[in-house]
């Protein structure tokens, strides 16, 4: 995988990037000015990443696997030391698929009915392989998503969970946030 030179990052237009980061040079980038990056990030080939009005903010010590997307009018916001692995869909916005509407980005809205809701991650979320995670979607502090899971509701802090829809598996280990305290201690 070859990576853009921090020249070129630099010139594509980001509201902001941090330091240390890394993006593949076949990764897409769309509405670059409404895309903040943060520091210590890794985008790997072929994710998409384009942002809406809301706009994209992608936190600290991030990485975003292959042939993953991030998409939509509404804010996506994916908070520190999260991960997001391979073929990950992330939507802020979505068809009506009910038959109510007609679908499709090149019709004009009054024949369409997009919804459109910022998603969240708080630090420390984990997102499986093959995932996709719908408008609206708020996954508190250390969340854990399977592979191959939709996520249509809310997951409260340190669950995991896995399905299509998810549903709650077990709690996760809160030690964690001992260990990100040490490592923050360590590079400051």
């Amino acid at each position: 995988m070859g990576y853009l030179s921090s020249q070129v990052i630099n010139n594509m237009g980001f509201a902001s990037v941090g330091q240390n980061v890394l993006i593949s040079d076949k990764a897409s980038f769309y509405n670059s000015s409404k895309i903040t990056i943060g520091s210590n990030v890794r985008i790997d080939d072929f994710c998409v990443i384009s942002a809406g009005i809301g706009g994209i903010f992608i936190g600290n010590y991030i990485h975003i696997a292959v042939y993953s997307s991030l998409i939509g009018a509404g804010k996506i916001t994916i908070g520190d030391f999260s991960n997001i692995s391979s073929r990950v869909s992330i939507y802020s916005s979505n068809d009506d698929y009910s038959g109510n509407s007609m679908t499709s980005p090149l019709l004009p809205k009054e024949f369409t009915g997009i919804t459109n809701a910022d998603v969240f991650f708080e630090k420390h979320v984990i997102i499986g392989g093959g995932s996709i995670i719908l408008p609206g979607i708020v996954l508190e502090e250390g969340v854990v998503i399977g592979a191959h899971s939709l996520v249509k509701n809310d997951c409260r802090a340190f669950g995991m969970y896995a399905g299509n829809p998810v549903r709650f598996i077990k709690d996760r280990s809160r030690n964690l946030l001992d260990l990100e305290k040490k490592f923050l201690n360590q590079v400051n």
